[in-house]
């Protein structure tokens, strides 16, 4: 009890106190971009680029299966044509765990790289982005996590990322896994922005529909959250109703036709503009708790994002209702009775809406009652640390969210052992009254 008396003072007190400096200085902080190279062939173009610069060595980081598919042809074609030497390292998995991290330095140190060129998804580019940056700062990788933890600048970063969702191709982050603790660790530095970034929609087209979903509602959610989060901008605000617009109206094309390449650029786009947008406006309650479905049960964190992002809305409905309200204009719902607080109602319809048209589930089949309690535990801490929400989410609020995309079998079993102690506790004071009688 008393201790966490003391964390809600620190949270009334103290977190909002230095949650409202860190939004001053994330206005003010310079924060690179990448040259951008944009449409079909874009990615050989940027290849022929790097080699342009002179590196003795490239590390490309991928994962195996973009690999076998044939897909990083156009690039290592490329760099050769260019005159530059490269060297793969396609181990990369999802959500990329600490061992996996250090095996891909001590590749790039035994290859003798002097830059690293991603081509994959956000778990590919998070990973090559911490291996440039951990080459050249003699520090564990945990040491590494946090804001501005490395003293020396990165190799020089190139990214080409294959899905539209993370936007990791212009963040100053990295997310990797630590798998002994149990949670995802976050490296943040402005310096590991790349310098060239190519959005290639060939690349794309083989993504199946699930992945196109989840990735696009990732896109989605950020973009949502940067406008919505204390911490927006006038140009943040432009970029992120950018961004909503252009998945509202590509994602369930880029969903049922696979090749559409308009569509394709047009939702690499809207995921650079959302990644853009997050960078300086951040992320809030969705992430905070989506971060820790995807630490405890491995759920891609596009997914977990999407599943959760309407039910977190309703949540924060009524401290965003105007911001909200613009978003409903923005994807052309805004027509309707209740003022601001019924356009914002609409708007959230309309994220349901889209989530169910391309086919994220509304519940997370993995999501355990038992979980519950220290999942929502360990996202409050997480957003109380780190992101300016509309509207603070306690212990219970957190669990309320959870419980709402709980499976319908797990909630219901969950229910009835809710249920059982009172019942039992009934039969007992009946019993009771039997003896006395």
């Amino acid at each position: 009890m008393k201790q966490h008396l003391i964390g809600d003072m620190a949270r009334t007190l103290g977190l909002p106190v230095l949650k409202n400096a860190a939004g001053v200085v994330t206005k003010r902080l310079p924060i690179p971009q990448p040259l951008l190279m944009v449409g079909a062939g874009s990615a050989a173009r940027l290849a022929q680029a790097v080699g342009d610069f002179g590196h003795r060595k490239v590390l490309v980081v991928t994962d195996a299966q973009l690999m076998g598919l044939g897909l990083l042809a156009p690039v290592l074609d490329a760099l050769a044509a260019a005159g530059c030497a490269c060297a793969v390292f396609d181990e990369i998995t999802p959500d990329a765990p600490i061992p996996l991290i250090e095996r891909g330095i001590a590749f790039f140190e035994r290859e003798q790289c002097d830059a690293v060129l991603a081509v994959g998804g956000g778990s590919v580019i998070d990973a090559a982005k911490v291996i440039a940056l951990a080459t050249t700062n003699d520090k564990p990788l945990r040491e590494l996590a946090g804001y501005f933890s490395a003293r020396h600048r990165p190799v020089p970063i190139y990214a080409v990322p294959t899905t539209a969702g993370t936007g990791s191709e212009v963040t100053v982050a990295a997310v990797i896994a630590d798998p002994e603790a149990g949670r995802k660790l976050v490296v943040a530095d402005t310096r590991i922005v790349p310098k060239l970034a190519a959005l290639d929609p060939t690349l794309m087209t083989g993504l199946p529909p699930a992945i196109t979903a989840a990735t696009g509602m990732d896109a989605l959610t950020h973009a949502v959250e940067a406008f919505i989060g204390t911490w927006a901008t006038p140009e943040t605000d432009r970029l992120a109703l950018a961004a909503v617009g252009m998945v509202f109206r590509n994602l369930p094309r880029a969903c049922a036709v696979g090749t559409d390449l308009e569509a394709r650029e047009r939702m690499a786009l809207a995921s650079t503009y959302a990644g853009m947008a997050f960078t300086r406006a951040n992320v809030g309650n969705v992430h905070a708790l989506a971060h820790q479905l995807g630490a405890r049960y491995h759920t891609p964190h596009g997914l977990a994002n999407a599943i959760l992002l309407p039910a977190v809305l309703r949540f924060s409905a009524t401290a965003a209702a105007e911001r909200l309200a613009r978003l409903a204009e923005r994807v052309g719902v805004a027509e309707g009775p209740g003022g601001e607080a019924g356009q914002a109602r609409r708007f959230i319809d309309a994220v349901q809406a889209l989530n169910d048209r391309v086919g994220i589930p509304r519940t997370l089949e993995a999501l355990r009652e038992a979980d519950i309690a220290a999942l929502a535990q360990a996202a409050c801490r997480e957003a109380d640390l780190n992101y300016p929400v509309p509207r603070i989410m306690g212990q219970a609020d957190a669990q309320a969210l959870l419980r709402e995309v709980l499976p319908a079998t797990v909630a219901a079993k969950a229910v009835r052992k809710r249920a059982a102690p009172r019942k039992t506790a009934t039969k007992a004071r009946a019993a009771r009254g039997a003896r006395a009688a």
